[in-house]
């Protein structure tokens, strides 16, 4: 139960990640550095970068027929966004053109339900969005701005950092004339080749010294994958436990069926039965008697684990949360695992009671009461 939900959340951040492409990295300003011109010209000429466009990114909210509803808006140049998200189509309509600051391309859950399905919005409409500003006292106000849906992407499935199906798109022009930010939230770029992402971070880093932030998905991911298996790790270690207790059930159990059986175990070898024959026959129940526990355990597991996993993982960040849901990753590698241990706990369990049985002389089994 603990592997899969563990494994399953893990493949789904990694693929999350990849899905941005390996050979993208993201350069976010903070606010102790604000990007200009100059840095994306600087990006632009390093050996490795293919391509490199500024972007602006707020948080904010639109009024539907369900309700106030949270989005992310972004303002972006349209053929980076496709080159860095693998597989984002259109449904319907068409992107708007680098001068229409006022059309965007919205995400598939900004046009549909999330819950009923219910068309929300459809080309042509007027959607008004709301991005919060906090004022000195920490009063919050609204800015408002209004755009025209030009097109509906089909539904993505998310995304980390970019969220396609909870995001409007807009031309990058419209982050000064339409959001009124008056720096770039960061800078996309997408590197010539997977290979060159570690070459380009260690550059950027060396020339910003911690100024800004930089995200390389790709190694991220591997981050991601090394969190997973150590937590992979504690979670069989914590387990062995189990196991201990396990083995020491199991041995109980056959010591107790022993002392029970001694006569019949005595009239065996009476009957020509070896030592190694007895012994064999008492693991081979330890065993059995492993796989029937092991065949519970795996069905609660499987069941436990889809459970935990329904729950989802929040992330909260102030005013905003995010829920991650993963199905659990259960393969038949991880169930033969399983049963394979169960099968282990069998024979250790049971070798001292067979080894017991099977030292048992014949005379003293017939006599014992």
């Amino acid at each position: 139960m603990m592997t899969s939900v563990v494994r399953g959340y893990g493949s789904y951040v990694e693929s999350q990640l990849l899905g941005l492409g390996q050979n993208t990295v993201v350069v976010m300003g903070t606010s102790e550095y604000t990007l200009t011109r100059n840095d994306l010209d600087y990006i632009r000429g390093l050996p490795e970068v293919d391509v490199a466009e500024p972007f602006y990114l707020t948080q904010a909210y639109i009024q539907t027929k369900e309700g106030r509803k949270q989005v992310y808006v972004y303002a972006i140049d349209y053929d980076i966004l496709n080159k860095a998200i693998g597989n984002l189509k259109l449904e319907k309509g068409e992107y708007p053109s680098l001068t229409d600051v006022t059309s965007a391309v919205i995400g598939h859950f900004v046009a549909f339900s999330e819950s009923t399905g219910a068309k929300l919005f459809d080309i042509g409409d007027a959607i008004t969005i709301l991005m919060p500003q906090v004022k000195s006292g920490g009063k919050v106000t609204f800015t408002r701005a209004t755009v025209r849906v030009s097109g509906i992407f089909e539904e993505y499935g998310g995304a980390m950092f970019v969220s396609p199906d909870t995001g409007i798109f807009l031309p990058e022009k419209s982050g000064k004339s339409i959001l009124h930010m008056n720096s770039w939230s960061g800078i996309f770029i997408i590197v010539k080749d997977p290979m060159l992402v570690d070459s380009l971070v260690k550059k950027l880093r060396s020339t910003y010294a911690g100024k800004v932030d930089i995200i390389a998905f790709q190694q991220i991911a591997k981050v991601v994958s090394s969190i997973t298996g150590a937590i992979d790790f504690i979670a069989f270690s914590t387990s062995l436990s189990a196991f201990a207790v396990a083995v020491a059930g199991t041995a109980a159990t056959m010591i107790t069926s022993v002392i029970e059986r001694t006569r019949e175990i005595g009239v065996l070898k009476a009957l020509g039965f070896t030592d190694s024959q007895v012994m064999w026959m008492i693991i081979a129940e330890a065993i059995l008697m492993s796989l029937i526990g092991g065949l519970i355990g795996v069905t609660l597991g499987l069941g436990g684990a889809f459970v935990m996993a329904s729950r989802g993982l929040s992330i909260s960040s102030g005013v905003s949360k995010l829920v991650i849901k993963a199905p659990p990753k259960i393969t038949p590698e991880l169930i033969s695992y399983t049963m394979g241990i169960t099968i282990i706990v069998g024979i250790i369990g049971g070798l001292i009671p067979a080894y017991r049985a099977a030292k048992i002389p014949p005379a003293v089994a017939l006599r014992y009461e």
